[in-house]
Protein backbone atom coordinates (compact mmCIF):
# COMPACT_ATOMS: atom_id res chain seq x y z
CA UNK A 1 0.00 0.00 0.00
CA UNK A 2 1.24 3.31 -0.91
CA UNK A 3 0.83 6.11 1.85
CA UNK A 4 1.10 9.72 1.51
CA UNK A 5 1.21 11.59 4.53
CA UNK A 6 0.50 15.61 4.67
CA UNK A 7 1.72 18.21 7.29
CA UNK A 8 -0.41 20.94 6.30
CA UNK A 9 1.02 24.66 6.13
CA UNK A 10 0.72 27.29 3.59
CA UNK A 11 4.32 28.49 4.08
CA UNK A 12 5.45 24.93 3.61
CA UNK A 13 3.41 21.82 3.59
CA UNK A 14 5.49 18.85 4.28
CA UNK A 15 4.65 15.41 2.10
CA UNK A 16 5.72 11.74 2.82
CA UNK A 17 5.00 9.20 1.04
CA UNK A 18 5.77 5.12 2.22
CA UNK A 19 5.47 1.87 0.64
CA UNK A 20 3.65 -0.08 3.91
CA UNK A 21 3.69 -4.35 3.31
CA UNK A 22 2.78 -6.25 6.13
CA UNK A 23 4.87 -4.73 8.87
CA UNK A 24 7.86 -3.27 6.98
CA UNK A 25 8.14 0.21 5.84
CA UNK A 26 10.01 2.00 3.14
CA UNK A 27 10.46 5.32 1.83
CA UNK A 28 9.52 6.28 -1.36
CA UNK A 29 10.05 10.27 -1.19
CA UNK A 30 9.45 13.49 1.05
CA UNK A 31 9.55 17.02 0.88
CA UNK A 32 7.75 20.17 0.86
CA UNK A 33 5.12 22.27 -0.81
CA UNK A 34 6.95 26.00 -0.58
CA UNK A 35 4.89 29.15 -1.16
CA UNK A 36 6.60 32.60 -0.74
CA UNK A 37 5.17 35.09 1.85
CA UNK A 38 5.75 37.62 -0.98
CA UNK A 39 2.96 36.29 -3.01
CA UNK A 40 -0.76 36.45 -2.30
CA UNK A 41 -2.84 34.93 -0.39
CA UNK A 42 -5.19 33.32 -3.06
CA UNK A 43 -2.25 32.47 -5.69
CA UNK A 44 -0.64 30.74 -2.01
CA UNK A 45 -4.00 28.56 -2.14
CA UNK A 46 -3.18 28.09 -5.74
CA UNK A 47 0.29 26.62 -5.66
CA UNK A 48 -0.50 24.37 -2.36
CA UNK A 49 -4.00 23.07 -4.57
CA UNK A 50 -1.25 22.60 -7.86
CA UNK A 51 1.82 20.75 -5.51
CA UNK A 52 -1.06 18.10 -4.08
CA UNK A 53 -2.58 17.14 -7.07
CA UNK A 54 1.12 16.49 -8.68
CA UNK A 55 1.66 14.42 -5.72
CA UNK A 56 -1.40 12.47 -5.97
CA UNK A 57 -0.88 12.12 -9.71
CA UNK A 58 2.55 11.39 -9.56
CA UNK A 59 2.35 8.47 -6.69
CA UNK A 60 -1.18 7.40 -6.92
CA UNK A 61 -1.39 6.69 -3.48
CA UNK A 62 -3.98 4.16 -2.27
CA UNK A 63 -4.35 6.06 1.00
CA UNK A 64 -3.82 9.73 2.19
CA UNK A 65 -3.59 10.67 5.56
CA UNK A 66 -3.13 14.46 6.92
CA UNK A 67 -2.35 15.71 10.69
CA UNK A 68 -5.03 16.97 12.37
CA UNK A 69 -4.47 21.29 13.11
CA UNK A 70 -3.58 21.96 16.59
CA UNK A 71 -3.39 25.85 17.30
CA UNK A 72 -3.31 27.95 20.49
CA UNK A 73 -1.32 30.70 20.09
CA UNK A 74 -1.96 32.56 16.80
CA UNK A 75 -5.21 32.24 15.24
CA UNK A 76 -4.73 34.39 12.33
CA UNK A 77 -1.82 31.75 11.49
CA UNK A 78 -3.88 28.79 12.11
CA UNK A 79 -6.44 30.00 9.88
CA UNK A 80 -4.38 30.63 7.29
CA UNK A 81 -3.20 27.12 7.59
CA UNK A 82 -6.83 25.76 7.82
CA UNK A 83 -7.13 27.31 4.70
CA UNK A 84 -4.45 25.38 2.73
CA UNK A 85 -5.52 22.21 4.80
CA UNK A 86 -9.14 22.88 3.45
CA UNK A 87 -7.01 23.08 -0.40
CA UNK A 88 -5.21 20.27 0.46
CA UNK A 89 -8.39 18.04 1.58
CA UNK A 90 -10.25 18.92 -1.52
CA UNK A 91 -7.92 18.16 -3.96
CA UNK A 92 -7.17 14.75 -2.10
CA UNK A 93 -10.94 14.30 -2.17
CA UNK A 94 -11.41 14.46 -5.78
CA UNK A 95 -9.53 11.25 -6.62
CA UNK A 96 -9.64 9.44 -2.92
CA UNK A 97 -12.56 7.88 -1.66
CA UNK A 98 -11.85 8.48 1.90
CA UNK A 99 -9.09 10.33 3.70
CA UNK A 100 -7.55 9.90 7.29
CA UNK A 101 -6.29 12.24 9.80
CA UNK A 102 -4.57 11.70 12.92
CA UNK A 103 -4.01 14.07 15.99
CA UNK A 104 -0.46 14.79 16.73
CA UNK A 105 -0.51 12.88 20.23
CA UNK A 106 -2.15 10.01 18.02
CA UNK A 107 1.00 10.34 15.69
CA UNK A 108 3.24 10.56 18.39
CA UNK A 109 1.76 7.54 20.64
CA UNK A 110 2.04 5.36 17.15
CA UNK A 111 5.37 6.41 15.73
CA UNK A 112 7.45 7.20 19.46
CA UNK A 113 4.96 4.52 21.69
CA UNK A 114 4.25 8.10 23.81
CA UNK A 115 1.44 10.43 22.89
CA UNK A 116 3.82 13.23 24.76
CA UNK A 117 6.92 12.27 22.83
CA UNK A 118 8.71 15.50 22.46
CA UNK A 119 9.68 16.61 18.03
CA UNK A 120 13.11 15.64 17.99
CA UNK A 121 12.39 12.13 19.60
CA UNK A 122 9.26 11.40 16.92
CA UNK A 123 11.74 12.36 14.15
CA UNK A 124 14.53 10.08 15.29
CA UNK A 125 12.15 7.42 15.03
CA UNK A 126 10.95 8.78 11.52
CA UNK A 127 14.97 7.57 10.80
CA UNK A 128 14.78 4.46 12.53
CA UNK A 129 11.74 3.13 11.18
CA UNK A 130 12.16 4.02 7.40
CA UNK A 131 15.92 3.14 8.04
CA UNK A 132 17.44 6.68 6.80
CA UNK A 133 21.37 7.30 7.66
CA UNK A 134 20.01 10.85 9.09
CA UNK A 135 16.45 12.53 10.34
CA UNK A 136 14.85 14.13 7.45
CA UNK A 137 14.89 17.65 6.24
CA UNK A 138 13.05 20.00 6.89
CA UNK A 139 11.10 19.18 9.73
CA UNK A 140 7.62 19.40 8.17
CA UNK A 141 8.72 16.83 5.49
CA UNK A 142 9.58 14.28 8.98
CA UNK A 143 6.44 15.23 10.31
CA UNK A 144 4.18 14.00 7.15
CA UNK A 145 6.59 11.19 7.50
CA UNK A 146 5.54 10.79 10.84
CA UNK A 147 1.69 11.08 10.11
CA UNK A 148 2.62 8.56 6.74
CA UNK A 149 3.80 6.29 9.65
CA UNK A 150 0.98 6.40 11.64
CA UNK A 151 -1.16 5.33 9.07
CA UNK A 152 0.84 2.14 8.07
CA UNK A 153 0.68 1.62 12.09
CA UNK A 154 -3.38 1.65 12.37
CA UNK A 155 -4.54 -0.09 9.43
CA UNK A 156 -6.17 -2.31 11.30
CA UNK A 157 -8.62 0.21 13.05
CA UNK A 158 -8.42 3.10 10.03
CA UNK A 159 -12.06 3.50 9.92
CA UNK A 160 -12.31 5.37 13.22
CA UNK A 161 -9.56 7.50 11.28
CA UNK A 162 -11.21 8.82 8.46
CA UNK A 163 -12.58 12.23 7.77
CA UNK A 164 -16.31 11.84 7.70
Amino acid sequence: MIILGLDPGIATLGYGVIEATNNKNRIIDYGIIETSSKTSFPRRLVQVSDGVTELLLKYKPDSVAMEELFFSKNVKTGINVAHARGVALVEVAKVMDEVYEYTPLQIKQAVVGYGRAEKKQVQQMVRILLNLNEIPKPDDAADALAVALCHAHTKNMQSAFKIK
